[in-house]
């Protein structure tokens, strides 16, 4: 098997259960490396459930994690994160009064072997502000270094909430609902982002998002869920024309997938 071909991420008959409340049922999902792999479905269909279950914030009931080969299921989010799983969340979580460099550039050293000494000077740490720098370029917040992370606008904070997730250098990012709040005009910029990840070769991203034009357009394959299941999988082009998918609920919800998805 070739490394395009590597599975990097796998759910395996993944269950939770709150109270009488199945939310996750029976779930099984494989990750290519290298690839962009979306889940999509309405709310309440178990989307961030099952990432929360991916990144170690929540513990199945049943079912396991493989991340690489090795069972991460009851490993602590910090233990994972560690492990290369990066994760964003729909709420923006940054460092709302330090700068926006410094956000950047304690994510790249908490990962480091200085992870200890987060608070000494840092001009003894300039590998990890290098980091930081070349960082904030990807997520087009070049300029914004020292602007305070509050006064960004919250398109601007989205990305750097990615920012964060790519200084810690993980193999595969989790982005839960990226363009949430966002404008559609601050949604091309976000997908900028996006292809500029992945084109750096060695990024797997998992993508939970409600913008069904984005998700046809970038995704390798698309998982769809449907009140806790999984209904279908494949690629954007083999989703738009399941007729099982577009019976269940997506013609409904989204229109014509078909005219959603790029020739």
């Amino acid at each position: 098997m070739n490394s395009d071909e590597e599975i990097i991420l796998a759910a395996k008959n993944l269950r939770k259960e709150f109270g009488g409340l199945v939310a996750v049922e029976d779930v099984s999902v494989e990750i290519k490396a290298h690839t962009l792999h979306s889940i999509i479905g309405p709310n309440g269909a178990g989307k961030t459930t099952l990432f929360n279950l991916l990144s170690g914030v929540l513990k199945p009931t049943r079912g396991q994690v493989i991340f690489k080969g090795q069972d991460i299921t009851h490993y602590p989010p910090h233990r994972i994160a560690h492990l290369g799983i990066g994760r964003s969340f729909q709420i923006t979580n940054i460092f709302q009064n330090l700068s926006v460099l410094e956000n950047v550039r304690l994510a790249a050293q908490a990962l480091g072997k200085d992870n200890f000494k987060l608070f000494q000077d840092v001009k003894k740490f300039s590998r990890y502000e290098e980091k930081a720098i070349s960082v904030l370029e990807i997520v087009g917040l070049k300029g914004r270094e020292k602007m305070d992370a509050r006064n960004l606008a919250h398109g601007e904070k989205r990305k750097l909430e990615l920012g964060i997730m790519l200084a810690a250098d993980p193999q595969v990012l989790l982005l839960d609902e990226p363009t949430a709040g966002m404008s559609s005009e601050q949604v091309p910029a976000l997908l900028e982002i996006i292809h500029s990840i992945m084109s750096l070769g060695d990024k797997t991203i998992v993508l939970v998002e409600h913008r069904m034009d984005m998700v046809m357009s970038i995704s390798d394959r698309v998982t769809v869920m449907h009140l806790g299941n999984l209904l279908a999988e494949g690629t954007p082009q083999e989703i738009a024309a399941d007729q099982t998918v577009q019976s269940a609920y997506l013609g409904d919800l989204y229109g014509d997938l078909s005219s959603k998805v790029e020739a």
